[in-house]
């Protein structure tokens, strides 16, 4: 019966026996905000026309190699942390982001 309990609530999501979110802070932290603003940024602008496809995918591929080397956890606890990053954020703010520090994030978290 408790498994039965647990797999309903799993199902349902029932927050008292949901996994505990990870929390990212300092420089791991970081690392998610230049990885989300790749990556929102490849995307958005590609949408727009303003980017190619190739253009799109080499952010996209920034983006996995910064959350690869610089960023702890499983793959789905990085997607939940960006997730939460793109939320938290607008468009705008993410654009004006990869304006002003794509070129620092790239020194602070080296893909090579």
């Amino acid at each position: 019966m408790r498994l039965v309990t647990l797999a309903v609530c799993a199902v349902l999501g029932f927050p008292a026996l949901a996994a505990p979110q990870r929390v990212y802070e300092g420089s791991e932290a970081a690392a998610l905000r230049c990885a989300n603003m790749m990556a929102l940024t490849g995307v958005t602008l590609g949408r727009a026309g303003l980017m190619t496809s190739e253009e799109k995918d080499i952010l996209v591929g920034i983006s996995i190699l910064i959350l690869e080397r610089h960023v702890s956890g499983s793959w789905p606890e990085k997607k939940r942390a960006m997730e939460i990053m793109r939320d938290r954020r607008d468009v705008d703010a993410t654009l004006e982001d990869y304006q002003r520090n794509a070129p620092g994030c790239l020194k602070r978290f080296p893909i090579n």
